[in-house]
């Protein structure tokens, strides 16, 4: 014991591991980049096990960190998503993590196949995993046409996944009863949310627009069903033909609303794609709200991050799905919320193109619509929607509140083998 006084204590060592991570414009690989940061102000020495990016994407060094990167199949579209794409990065990384250097913790976090592979070497090697629980992705399987068969099988493994990590970092309250509901027994911190409020901001540069612009900026697939907005658009180009819808991303639903835009005026309804997280911003910060949906269903405690980027650049989100997140845009004074329903939507989308031509309409809309449920509104001002998005939801906050998590992980596991 004498032998260790006056000698530095050895920084605390954690390995993330995901099939994503930053420069992709993922929320996940944002959130991990945001949590890395944080580790690294608290003084661990930090690796990222994760996949190669796609050549459009510019790969920065990230000071302080080791991040390790791996080919992987993709997509068409250029996604790490399908079966066989996540085995391409789950049986590789079998060996990467098993060879890497022993850490004091494991960071993980969806698909279940990689928690699945965290967890047996994990044991192997005796070292706790954190799993970053931000969906359920058996729940989300049930809403796609999956075989019974493979939903159940994909629900049995992720809950041995969730059963066997240290702690379950969750981002809202609506998991941790979901979990619950499950029997998961794991203990449960609250992590949150964290946007990157320096690229999300109200000032910097804006897309050029002479109508009033909607933006749909993030994944689409069959949980979010965001075609709702296409049908909706339509009802509200009859009012206003200057109006204009933008989708940013990708997903199982690109498909079927590039197939509907057809349908309506030429450059009215535009699909872009992926982009930056600066490029993102232009769009966002340029529009009159941003869109977001979750589709009522097992997938309905679930909450759009595309709102917390909203907020950070002070515009206003137009959610439309299922109540839980709906509650929480109307109390947080987000924007407005209402039904998975068009005319509801196009609604909500008339009445803030109306309030962009009009000074100071914002007290009158609100009141229309309490008037015309079942719209919802409560929205902030631009500098207080920036204002709350600070103090709730910055990456900065993300990763000071999952430093703490991860160091009594790492207390908990030192005390263990002394």
């Amino acid at each position: 014991m004498a032998d260790n006084i006056g000698k530095p204590a050895r920084r605390p060592r954690a390995v993330m591991v995901s099939r994503l991570f930053r420069p992709e414009p993922a929320a996940a690989s944002l959130a991990l980049g945001a949590i890395a940061d944080g580790l690294v102000r608290e003084g661990f020495d930090v690796t990222v096990l994760t996949s190669r990016a796609p050549q459009e994407f510019e790969v920065r060094d990230d000071p302080g960190l080791t991040v390790r990167r791996a080919p992987v199949l993709r997509d068409k579209a250029g996604y790490v998503r399908g079966y066989v794409q996540y085995m391409s990065f789950d049986i590789p990384l079998f060996f990467r993590l098993l060879l890497e250097r022993r850490p004091d913790v494991v960071i993980c976090e969806p698909p279940p196949t990689t928690g699945a592979v965290v967890r047996v070497v994990c044991a192997l090697r005796r070292v706790p995993y954190a799993y970053r629980a931000a969906d359920l992705w058996s729940d989300a399987v049930k809403e796609t046409t999956a075989p019974p068969v493979v939903s159940a099988v994909l629900t049995r493994l992720e809950n041995w996944v969730l059963n066997g990590a240290s702690t379950l970092m969750t981002v809202h309250e609506g998991m941790e009863e979901r979990l619950a509901g499950r029997g998961i027994s794991a203990r449960t911190r609250r992590l949150g949310f964290g946007i990157d409020t320096d690229v999300f901001t109200p000032e910097g540069q804006r897309v050029d627009t002479t109508g009033p612009l909607f933006v749909y900026a993030g994944t689409a697939s069959e949980v979010h069903g965001a075609e709702i907005f296409v049908e909706a658009f339509r009802a509200l180009l009859q009012r206003d033909p200057t109006a204009r819808l933008v989708f940013i991303g990708q997903g199982e639903s690109f498909a079927e609303i590039r197939s509907q835009a057809e349908s309506l005026p030429e450059g009215a309804v535009q699909v872009l794609g992926r982009m930056s997280p600066e490029q993102t911003a232009e769009w966002i910060r340029s529009s009159v709200a941003t869109l977001a949906s979750v589709k009522p269903g097992p997938y309905g405690f679930a909450f759009p991050t595309k709102a917390f980027a909203s907020a950070a650049c002070g515009t206003p989100v137009i959610y439309a799905g299922a109540e839980d997140a709906g509650r929480q845009v109307v109390q947080e004074g987000l924007g407005v919320a209402v039904p998975y329903d068009a005319d509801a939507v196009a609604q909500a989308m008339a009445d803030l193109a109306l309030d962009e031509r009009s000074a100071g309409a914002l007290a009158a809309s609100a009141a229309s619509k309490a008037r015309s449920a079942p719209v919802t509104s409560a929205v902030r001002s631009s500098a207080q929607l920036r204002a709350w998005a600070l103090e709730h939801v910055s990456a900065r906050r993300l990763g000071q509140v999952a430093a703490a998590i991860i160091n009594e992980i790492v207390a908990e596991g030192r005390s263990r083998r002394r």
